[in-house]
């Protein structure tokens, strides 16, 4: 299954959409009529850099992805779904029918106002560490003035607060074992944060008056990371919600990938979103479960031995009662966790939790289950080199964040 997905601010630049304006001149003669402005001009020459300003920049960014959604039309076979990243939702629901050109573009210019007028605040990247590391240490240094704005990837998030804040908590980022980034984003203002939801309150007011059409297409949301639904007041308040809330972009992407999307194709001089699905994806595919695999050793190490085979094919939410199990086969199973995770269960517990599944989730919860959940492998030995960002890649690569292709990559960018 194929999607495309639209970029959002930060991809401006000069030159956007140079090889497209001269192709689609009906588009370009109905932006100019609504904005009151050449966008051509804009796009191509950045007069007095206005393409800084999120006033001019997400119309711009707009306009240029329906121009590439125009080529697509023409070039690419149809999609099974949409997605944008923040602004880039607009592009997406554009395509999929909600609304016409003109009524996205009257959107658009509207939030970007309305967004802008919002000042005081500024975005920021951390690349290299989990979002729960992030909140962990806004939590520890009393950060409150800073919240988690864009989920971009597993270890690329995105943080939006005071000019002040970000200052603060920027030294103490930078310090935390594994980041390799603390990047500022383009943008004028503290986006997809609280700060923001005066400017929603305002925007939701407008787009009570738009009407919307049904998806040709489905469309993922980016604040649920799920499709739309067919109601177009839930699709209005989203929309509302989208810009004090945070983009939750790995969740659409592995929604995406779980309906069963293998390309994603972004309609954009920009790969900005290319890299972070490939990011989302890798992550996905490398990164252990430790439920999934207690619940196959269950199976394997603790059932079988005392059912036979008939265990390795047993649904791991259905009842142990089911297995005929009595009274002394509770005790051996119990032992058996004893002995094989290394963990301390009587039968009652065996009996009261009746499935794998529910087990696994048991013992998960325990402080002494994090040895006995997996085997321990020892870390691959590394060097300790003087640039710090070149040990922390080699680091993501033995514990198999990053692909050893990556690593390479990365490595050789940094040199």
């Amino acid at each position: 299954m194929r999607c495309y997905v639209f970029p959002g601010q930060g991809v401006q630049k000069k030159g956007m959409g140079r090889s497209l304006f001269g192709r689609f001149p009906d588009l370009r003669r109905r932006a100019d009529h609504l904005l009151g402005y050449p966008i051509e001009e804009l796009c191509l020459e950045n007069p007095e850099r206005r393409l800084s300003e999120t006033a001019y920049a997400q119309p711009a960014i707009y306009v240029v992805n329906a121009l590439h959604w125009s080529a697509a039309q023409e070039d690419l076979p149809p999609a099974d779904f949409f997605a944008g990243h923040s602004l880039g939702e607009y592009s997406a629901l554009f395509a999929a029918g909600a609304f016409d050109f003109e009524t996205g573009l009257t959107l658009v210019q509207r939030r970007a106002e309305l967004m802008s007028q919002v000042s005081g605040g500024a975005m920021a990247a951390v690349v290299g560490i989990s979002e729960q590391v992030v909140e962990q240490t806004l939590k520890q240094h009393g950060a409150t003035g800073v919240v988690i704005a864009n989920y971009n990837a597993p270890e690329q998030i995105v943080l939006s607060g005071s000019h002040e804040e970000l200052a603060r908590i920027k030294p103490v980022l930078e310090k935390v074992e594994g980041v390799r980034g603390f990047v500022p984003v383009r943008v004028s203002g503290p986006f997809h944060s609280p700060a923001m939801a005066p400017a929603a309150a305002r925007f939701r007011d407008l787009l009570a008056a738009v009407d919307l059409g049904d998806l040709r297409t489905p469309v993922i949301s980016n604040v649920t990371g799920r499709p739309f639904g067919p109601d177009a007041r839930e699709v209005r308040d989203l929309l509302a919600e989208q810009i004090a809330k945070p983009v939750r972009w790995t969740d659409c992407v592995r929604y995406l990938r779980d309906a069963g999307v293998s390309d994603f194709t972004e309609l954009s001089e920009s790969k900005v979103l290319t890299s972070l699905i490939d990011r989302i994806t890798t992550a996905r595919e490398t990164t252990p479960d430790p439920r999934r695999d207690l619940i196959e050793r269950i199976k394997r190490e603790i059932l079988q031995p005392e059912i036979g085979d008939e265990a390795l094919g047993f649904d791991e939410d259905a009842s142990f009662r089911q297995l005929g199990l009595n009274s002394i086969i509770y005790v051996r199973l119990a032992r058996r966790v004893g002995t094989v995770l290394g963990v301390p269960v009587k039968p009652d517990v065996i009996f009261q939790h009746r499935s794998c599944a529910a087990l696994a989730d048991y013992l998960l919860t325990r402080d002494d289950i994090t040895r006995a959940a997996a085997p321990a492998t020892p870390p691959a030995p590394l060097r300790e080199y003087q640039d710090e960002r070149v040990t922390a890649l080699l680091r993501d690569c033995a514990n198999g964040t990053l692909s050893v292709d990556r690593t390479i990559e990365a490595i050789r960018a940094l040199a």
